[in-house]
């Protein structure tokens, strides 16, 4: 009988999150889009390494989530929990998601155009 592999990075990932599969509180909804980034007057020493470089990669200004996980090569549900605890615990700030562009309306479109063809 073969050993039975485990996966390591799952088992990891398990460790990092303390077991959680979402964050402790429902305070702090994160989707991909949302902003964060570091609010510099907390001291990291007591951060989890992850969190650490979370903290440190977010101090030159806002960076949506996608991109953190990215960064730091965490899967974006495990990004989210541990940025919701940063966020808790003052070490980072979200911003809410730009607002997802309307479209223009084709009359004011046109009246556009109509204004650019006359002066022309």
């Amino acid at each position: 009988m073969t050993p039975r592999r485990v996966r390591t990075d799952l088992v990891r990932q398990y460790v990092i999150t303390g077991g959680r599969n979402r964050p402790s509180r429902n305070t702090h909804t994160l989707e991909l889009v949302t902003l964060v980034t570091a609010t510099g007057d907390r001291p990291v020493a007591e951060l989890e390494p992850e969190q650490h470089r979370m903290v440190r990669l977010c101090r030159g200004g806002y960076l949506s989530v996608a991109e953190v996980a990215g960064h730091v090569r965490l899967p974006v549900s495990v990004t989210t929990i541990l940025l919701a605890d940063l966020i808790d615990s003052g070490h980072m700030v979200a911003r809410k998601p730009p607002p997802v562009a309307r479209p223009t309306d084709l009359d004011v479109l046109e009246k556009v155009l109509d204004g650019l063809n006359n002066i022309l």
